[in-house]
């Protein structure tokens, strides 16, 4: 994907096990900093709309996690849990205080975790198309069913597949760049780092129960034409968290920061108006 070079710059960063690769578009006296977490099997690539479009004064970074775009796997025991501590470690090592973090998908499962343990890091959440329920069995043994399809079958059938379960028929039918992005970033994945997040993603915890205890401002949003993530699931997150706004993006998917980039920034830029 295109982005404009001068404003946002690729790094690197050393935390334990593995090497971070980031973008950052720097802000001189940053009134917000926030921080972007991609979904599986993606990359950090798919916030580039979203940094592009931040002010002038708000600081924008989207990391790639661990075994995902150019940042090292590490030992590969994948889990939610070590995502989230990598992330929680990433933040340390920039020395940022408190961040703005915003997840999609399977980053919201390591936004939610990283709050879970470490609730001070954080000034306000944004969760995309994502849930605090742990898999139930039904939900494992599809995840199961995909490592052996990847196994067998490859990157190129796993991301076809894919793409059809995450746009709408909208997008699947007018916003290619959205499509060819997301099927690079899976074919960018390794099959074993793809099957090792998925037995990360059906061994996650579940986080209900400590949704209460956020206190920061939160904004939710969903597709709403996801089908993998179901309105049910997104209200859990609505009505449990106590300032917690819920925002529907029609004509989406599971991907509304790519699909309605537009509508998306608009409502981030909104939110961060809100934070104190």
């Amino acid at each position: 994907m295109e982005y404009n070079k001068s404003l946002i710059k690729r790094k690197r960063i050393r935390i334990g096990d593995i090497s971070i690769s980031y973008l950052l578009k720097d802000a001189d006296i940053p009134a917000h900093t926030v921080v972007f977490v991609h979904g599986f099997p993606f990359n950090k690539n798919m916030w580039i709309p979203q940094l592009e479009s931040l002010p002038s004064t708000v600081r924008g970074i989207a990391v790639d996690v661990r075994g995902h775009g150019n940042s090292t796997t590490g030992h590969s025991f994948f889990s939610i849990d070590v995502f989230a501590k990598d992330l929680l470690v990433f933040l340390r090592k920039l020395a940022i205080p408190k961040v703005v973090l915003c997840g999609v998908s399977m980053g919201g499962y390591i936004a939610l975790r990283a709050h879970e343990i470490q609730p001070e890091a954080f000034a306000g959440l944004l969760l995309s198309d994502t849930n605090s329920l742990a898999d139930d069995n039904a939900a494992k043994l599809k995840r199961f069913d995909s490592i052996q399809s990847v196994l067998k079958n490859g990157k190129r059938a796993f991301s076809i597949g894919f793409v059809n379960n995450v746009f709408s028929q909208k997008s699947l039918g007018e916003n290619q760049p959205a499509i060819d992005l997301i099927k690079s970033s899976i074919r960018r994945n390794t099959e074993s780092n793809i099957c090792a997040t998925l037995l990360a993603l059906a061994s996650r915890t579940d986080t209900t129960d400590s949704l209460k205890t956020i206190a920061v401002p939160t904004l939710v949003i969903r597709g709403a034409e996801d089908r993998l993530t179901t309105k049910a699931q997104s209200d859990i997150l609505a009505s449990n968290i106590p300032d917690a706004t819920y925002v529907e993006i029609p004509e989406c998917g599971h991907l509304p920061n790519l699909e309605d980039a537009t509508r998306f920034n608009v409502e981030l830029i909104e939110f961060l108006d809100r934070i104190q």
